[in-house]
């Protein structure tokens, strides 16, 4: 059974302007699971806008992920298949060993090409990709880590004058990965894990007619 949606603590009171959300993407690394812990629990079963996340994982075992988070998440959790048309009120992971991407018709893909800083999944393919699929309708968010993964990606979200949101350094367990995105988009907001997830009800409340 499918747990309900946890309820933030407090509320975060975040402005959302410009073009409606249609996507977001989440990228972490090391500390990722946690981060993510403290953000999907909060999404209702009927989140309208789909989530794509990209965690570093080791290549040579399964992704437990979409298990892990179906189990937490009130919103529908799954891998993600290649050749798959993107789906609302979903959470897709990215499987070990493989890129995620999203094709300029919206639909999720999944390559073996050689990995990007040293990962596979990259989160800056994912980032890329999403940017040129859904323009200024996707918002990018990246989360602990301990590479420079992500920074690039989300430089091209805001490029197309896209939402980006960075977790606070301080608070991630590997702060690199934040602090190289905060670089690469210094015009980034930064927040702490409990006001990303108020962040996303606001993006979900801004999306309800």
């Amino acid at each position: 059974m499918k747990k309900s949606a946890i309820q933030p603590q407090g509320q975060t009171v975040i402005q959302v302007t410009g073009v409606p959300k249609e996507a977001i993407v989440i990228g972490a690394s090391a500390g990722g699971v946690e981060a993510l812990s403290a953000i999907l629990p909060h999404l209702p079963a009927d989140y309208p806008i789909p989530v794509m996340v990209v965690i570093h994982l080791p290549p040579d075992r399964k992704s437990l992920m979409a298990e892990l988070f179906d189990a937490k998440c009130a919103v529908a959790v799954r891998e993600a298949d290649d050749k798959v048309p993107i789906e609302r009120s979903t959470v897709y992971f990215a499987p070990a060993d493989y890129h995620l991407l999203v094709e300029t018709d919206r639909r999720l893909s999944l390559s073996s090409e050689e990995p990007v800083l040293f990962s596979r999944p990259a989160i800056d393919i994912l980032f890329e990709t999403a940017a040129d699929a859904f323009g200024p309708a996707v918002t990018g968010i990246v989360l602990s880590g301990a590479n420079k993964d992500g920074a690039a990606g989300l430089k091209a979200i805001y490029d197309r004058g896209d939402q980006v949101v960075v977790q606070t350094p301080d608070q991630a367990r590997a702060p690199d990965m934040p602090l190289a995105a905060l670089a690469a988009v210094p015009q980034a907001r930064t927040l702490p894990l409990e006001a990303i997830a108020d962040h996303l009800l606001t993006l979900h409340r801004a999306e309800a007619p």
